[in-house]
């Protein structure tokens, strides 16, 4: 969002001069395109490099102000939550060896920043979701502490009116209420920007469209979080429910999410997309704001349309028309925000690489899709691709193709017709295409994780597995082999760092619970049938309120009088409890001081593991 000033919207005076100053922008804009003051040449590309932050032992870091300030690069900025940053790259012309040159202006800034990170007892991670993050990490208490977050978050809430519903089916699933937007810091993006000419903006919009969901498979890598194994993006699922604010629009409760994919192809110029936008998403923030920008035309200054790209910057399509002004010369571009960060800096280029020669190669045969093709069919590619990745059928050309089919055939040599006409240099054409097709016939990010992950949960608990896997998943990305190279983790790798083990790592979280008002019988058998020694006996909330044990159940067996009992008259009440981040040699002390083989794990006393003599 950058730097800008921002206020909430409210008042019915800074409501009409912001939607007064909204509207002069869109006039001022088709001012621009009909008279031909927007830039056609020459062509320019651009990105954002988000990345998360973590200490050594590769759980999330909350120090981005003050690594912020320690790099001191103009390029570096805040994202929304304080363990995640992002490097906003120089434009540069798209030709030659731009590809080379912008990966080595990456690599470099990236260098700066683990370097000072390093300092830090911090190391940086290029991944879509981090496979450590916890719930915990996703508080307000966590967020960057500026202004404009604050206000966008309250904004959002005031909007809703309720908590956000995250409901995420996969192979495993998630069902979470949230109360504020902080679960957008869970994703990283490699947003791609590529200046459109005017004359060609809505094609171009609505190719950008057609591309995506195969662009997508083979660039997912996202699949876990919280970790749970969902989607193969699972950032795409995430994103779309972290700011949905539907409860408030200016349409019914059947309108599109702020984050979406569109529902029809776009026709008409380039302000009908912002018109569309405006219509259906109700602004959030305002700003002080500049002259009128119809004004600032007719005194020969370009309007940078603020309040435009203040509405547009709340709106996160995953393709997104922007106006810009740069070097003094107004412009237009499409930013694609649906790819991941990471695996690698090599990764990510060739995921570049290979967009902008899709967008530049398309061939006649696909010209005026958006009268032959059903846009619900590019839709359904779209979300297919982010559920099942490289395993999609996607419908192309309205038929049925498998996603190596049509990657290899199709859209690879279109890739490279398209570069070779925006005049790349060979070298840089085949290295980048190379690591895209490598990827198609082996694996994606999103395979190495999975696989890798399933692995390790078979020797590992969950906590453990995903310290071990972001731990090989930075060794992987300090060497800069595209992921495709990656070997897949085997059930007895170990981190090769000195993680020091926690509670967290050896506790069970999948465990039975019981109420006070159960009968002692059904308890008892449950224990019996499932091998379990310790039973937490919770109410409401997962709140701990006792524990019972075979010891306390074992002389009602034969008791058939006493068996009408229920937990609550059994249970011991007084329980000694421990917190994920103990240490195994305080949870084995306060075993043996208290000659007990089972400790419940809890934060602020509401359930969520246990721990026995046997994990220790």
């Amino acid at each position: 969002m950058g730097t800008l000033n921002v206020t909430r919207l409210s008042g019915r005076k800074a409501k009409a001069n912001y939607f007064h100053h909204l509207i002069r922008d869109l006039e001022a804009l088709d001012n621009m395109v009909e008279s031909g003051l927007i830039e056609k040449s020459p062509i320019r590309i651009g990105a954002e490099q988000e990345f998360f932050i973590v200490k050594n032992d590769f759980l999330p870091n909350n120090n981005s102000l003050k690594l912020l300030e320690a790099i001191n690069d103009p390029h570096f900025t805040t994202e929304i939550g304080n363990f995640n940053l992002e490097i906003n790259l120089d434009p540069i012309h798209l030709g030659g060896d731009c590809f080379s040159r912008l990966h080595q202006k990456l690599s470099n800034l990236l260098d700066l920043a683990k370097n000072e990170a390093a300092k830090e007892e911090s190391k940086i991670i290029l991944t879509g979701i981090l496979p450590t993050l916890a719930h915990t990490n996703i508080g307000l208490q966590n967020m960057t502490p500026f202004q404009r977050y604050y206000v966008l978050n309250e904004a959002a809430r005031e909007s809703r009116a309720q908590d956000f519903m995250i409901h995420i089916k996969g192979v495993d699933e998630l069902n979470l209420l949230h109360d504020s937007v902080m679960l957008e810091s869970c994703n990283t993006s490699w947003q791609m920007h590529l200046q459109v000419d005017p004359d060609e903006f809505i094609d171009m919009f609505n190719w950008s469209q057609a591309i995506a969901g195969p662009v997508l498979a083979a660039c997912c890598n996202s699949p876990l979080l919280f970790g749970r194994e969902l989607w193969s993006e699972t950032r795409i699922a995430l994103f779309s429910q972290s700011v949905d604010i539907r409860t408030n629009s200016f349409l019914l409760n059947d309108s599109q999410s702020r984050v979406s994919f569109e529902d029809k192809w776009q026709r008409g110029t380039v302000s009908d997309i912002f018109k569309d936008n405006i219509s259906r998403f109700r602004s959030l923030l305002t700003s002080e704001f500049d002259l009128d920008s119809v004004e600032m035309l007719k005194l020969g200054q370009i309007p940078k349309l603020k309040a435009l790209n203040l509405h547009n910057g709340t709106v996160y399509r995953w393709n997104r028309a922007c106006y810009g002004v740069g070097d003094g010369q107004p412009h237009l571009r499409i930013e694609n925000r649906y790819i991941p960060s990471g695996p690698t800096v090599i990764d990510q280029v060739a995921n570049f690489a290979f967009w902008v020669g899709l967008m530049k190669g398309r061939t006649s045969e696909f010209e005026d899709i958006q009268d032959r093709w059903d846009f619900k069919d590019i839709k359904a590619n779209f979300y297919k691709a982010a559920r099942y990745g490289m395993a999609t059928q996607f419908v192309w050309d309205n038929r049925l193709v498998s996603c190596q089919e049509l990657l290899l055939d199709t859209f690879i040599p279109m890739a490279k017709r398209g570069l070779k006409l925006a005049g790349i240099v060979e070298k840089d054409i085949a290295k980048y295409l190379k690591v895209i097709e490598n990827r198609i016939q082996g694996r994606n990010g999103a395979v190495w994780t999975v696989e890798s992950y399933r692995n390790l949960l078979k020797a590992k608990k969950k906590n453990e597995a995903r310290q071990v896997l972001t731990a090989h998943m930075y060794i992987n990305q300090e060497k800069n082999i595209p992921v495709s190279e990656w070997e897949i983790l085997e059930p007895d790798t170990t981190s090769n760092f000195n993680i020091q083990k926690l509670v967290s790592h050896v506790m069970s979280t999948d465990i039975f619970s019981v109420e006070g008002k159960d009968p002692i019988e059904l308890v008892v058998n449950m224990m019996r049938w499932n091998k379990i020694h310790h039973m937490p006996v919770v109410k409401g909330d997962k709140e701990l309120i006792g524990l019972l044990s075979w010891s306390d159940v074992q002389k009602y067996l034969d008791s058939p009088k006493e068996i009408q009992l229920c937990v609550k008259g059994v249970m011991k009440k007084e329980v000694k409890v421990i917190g994920p981040e103990s240490t195994l040699q305080e949870a084995r002390d306060l075993m043996t001081k208290y000659q007990i083989n089972g400790l419940p794990v809890v934060i602020e006393n509401k359930l969520i593991g246990m721990v026995t003599s046997n994990d220790i």
